[in-house]
């Protein structure tokens, strides 16, 4: 089963797979700070999936802003668990579904380069290095698969190495966060402001996020 979350003028997209709708708490913890509201899609190709199973989904969805929930499917009984539930279900060719989601896939960069402030409660989410020239503020969720670089104040939430890669960073010309995340490792943001006048950038040591000056050295 693939869900596919975007926000209502497709600026932000996010794919995952649910293998295990027992597990699932986590998945949803991280979109629950999200004020816009999001439009999501089922897709389940060639699965059954009971009502029993699209009630605990469906109680997962009621706890973040969501605009509207479909779900596709080419099979029966799926279609019709989704819709004693009132939820809107698709009929939908095996083929059909799969281009679907190639279109959405396709949709994913790499490498994102922003410009502007991200609000609270917006997120941005890349597949690979994020670079934001603008400010993040309190509130707002930025995460990257690999390093996070903000040319701006980070005064929100911040997610590097989002598959695990410990060797992800983050980086700011003013780094005062509610919280980072690197891999598997959280730190909460430090409670006084940042003195300094120089960038910073957050790493794994000895399984402890760390922050230290990010400087370049001057090879003349």
């Amino acid at each position: 089963m693939e869900i596919v979350l975007e926000n209502t003028k497709s600026k932000y997209l996010e794919i995952f797979s649910l293998l295990d709708l027992d597990k699932i708490h986590e998945t949803f913890k991280r979109f629950s700070s999200i004020k816009e509201p999001l439009d999501a899609k089922i897709f389940a190709v060639n699965e059954t999936i009971s009502s029993n199973k699209f009630s605990k989904l469906k109680n997962h969805f009621d706890k973040i802003n969501i605009r509207s929930l479909c779900i596709y499917s080419n099979h029966r009984e799926t279609i019709l668990s989704g819709k004693s539930l009132k939820i809107d279900s698709v009929f939908i060719e095996e083929q059909k579904i799969k281009n679907k989601l190639l279109i959405f896939n396709s949709k994913k960069k790499d490498d994102i380069l922003h410009k502007g402030t991200v609000r609270s409660g917006e997120r941005i989410s890349s597949n690979g290095n994020l670079c934001i020239i603008g400010d993040v503020n309190p509130g707002a969720i930025v995460s990257a698969e690999k390093n996070i670089y903000v040319w701006g104040k980070l005064l929100g939430i911040a997610f590097a190495g989002k598959s695990g890669n410990k060797n992800a960073s983050i980086a700011s010309l003013y780094l005062d966060p509610l919280q980072l995340r690197i891999a598997d490792v959280v730190a909460i943001g430090p409670k006084d402001k940042p003195k300094n006048c120089y960038p910073e950038v957050a790493v794994i040591d000895k399984q402890m996020i760390i922050i230290k000056p990010h400087l370049i050295e001057n090879k003349n």
